[in-house]
């Protein structure tokens, strides 16, 4: 690291907004000039237009900059046990090269948050997530022989994604990459530094996460564009990205739940089986934050209902509430979008329980504005099993060019 570098990272917590290393290049290619602050980052919310920024994601490939999102590094003889002591699934299972999707949890059972485990090297990790998360880390290794640091700052990231992203990742000098299992980690050598590459994304498509240290940034952002250029390569904001993870079926931090240790009311957070997410939780491991919680309440059964709706019409049913036939409200829709690929109107919702089931009937309190006059609208909802948009390339390997 430089000694500007050195000097730009210790005078970090001064600027109330920071530039990630790709600004001189996103700035540029803003031409609608739209943001938004993630982690005291700018952050572009689209460079040109949602949709056609989405159609990239779907149709080519598209560039979207993952440098805000919190990281930490685990090291320490006790990092494993660390890990496996915070988090509800078994941090043993993802060997050194893999990643693994994981929540934490409180005491009582509740959602901290949701994140990625990265075993970068043997005994080395970094935990993703979206919310910073080093004071509840920090507490909770009391007794662990571990070193947890915050390297958000240190570490610039890109996410590629798209039917084209692996032939740009080859084109850019990454041999193999084709190879790549979905959640695999691979190391290239890139610009005389290293080049981190992982199988991982937050769209449901084919793509993969480029970390790389923040001096190199600005050459990997201009090396991808140049030998993406044949394979349509666009950048995308977070409208765009938006559409995409609500369509494979992913959950946002403070958006489909909020943090448990954010909520200031009892029955705001939610537990992991209330987020339909029941397989990370593992009870064969002998101990981990919630665990006493988690085993009564399978047992008890859960408060809410964590479900996906196909909602008719075309009215994105954002932050409505649902209805049973009797019009009583069993339960609030916390994310909606239009699907392109699925062509439907979907949403994600909690529902009261036992409300949620297949055969349940459900209408959605829609309102919407046009020419400056509310509308209401009563739409019928049907709830789906799995996923909106599942596309066989997201796990197909070798991955192909298309």
């Amino acid at each position: 690291m430089s000694i500007k570098d050195e000097m730009n990272r210790k005078e970090h917590f001064r600027k109330a907004v920071w530039e990630t290393p790709f600004h001189p290049r996103t700035s540029a290619l803003n031409s609608v000039n739209e943001w938004h602050r993630w982690k005291d980052y700018t952050t572009a919310d689209v460079f040109f237009d949602t949709a056609l920024e989405y159609a990239a994601i779907r149709n080519a490939c598209a560039v979207f900059d993952l440098t805000p999102m919190t990281k930490h590094l685990i090291t320490g003889p006790d990092a494993l046990a660390f890990l496996n002591r915070l988090v509800t699934r078994d941090v043993a299972k993802i060997k050194p090269g893999r990643v693994g999707y994981c929540v934490w949890c409180d005491d009582n059972g509740q959602v901290i948050d949701d994140g990625t485990v990265f075993h970068l090297r043997e005994g080395v990790f970094r935990l993703c997530s979206q919310e910073r998360q080093l004071d509840w880390l920090s507490r909770s290794a009391h007794g662990f022989d571990v070193k947890i640091v915050e390297d958000t700052h240190e570490v610039a990231a890109l996410a590629l994604q798209g039917p084209t992203s692996c032939a740009v990742l080859k084109a850019i000098g990454c041999a193999g990459a084709e190879m790549m299992k979905p959640f695999d980690i691979r190391y290239f050598p890139f610009a005389g530094s290293e080049l981190m590459v992982s199988r991982t994304g937050f769209t449901g498509d084919l793509g993969y996460e480029l970390w790389i240290d923040p001096p190199r940034a600005l050459e990997l952002w201009d090396a991808l564009f140049d030998k993406g250029e044949n394979h349509g390569i666009r950048p995308m904001g977070t409208h765009a990205l938006e559409v995409a993870r609500i369509e494979a079926g992913f959950i946002a931090a403070q958006v489909d739940f909020h943090c448990a240790n954010q909520a200031i009311m009892l029955d705001r957070s939610r537990s992991p089986f209330e987020l339909d997410l029941g397989r990370l939780v593992d009870f064969s491991k002998p101990n981990f934050n919630g665990r006493r919680a988690l085993l009564e309440e399978k047992k008890k059964g859960s408060r809410f209902r964590f479900v996906r709706l196909d909602v008719e019409g075309n009215k994105p049913a954002r932050s409505a509430y649902i209805y049973d036939k009797d019009k009583n409200v069993v339960g609030t829709v916390t994310s909606a979008e239009w699907s392109p690929s699925a062509k439907a109107n979907i949403a994600y919702a909690s529902m009261h329980m036992p409300w949620g089931r297949p055969d349940d009937e459900l209408w959605a309190e829609i309102y919407y504005q046009r020419e400056l006059k509310w509308s209401r609208v009563m739409a019928r909802c049907r709830v789906v099993e799995g996923v909106f948009w599942d596309p066989p390339r997201r796990r197909a390997t070798p991955a192909a060019d298309f």
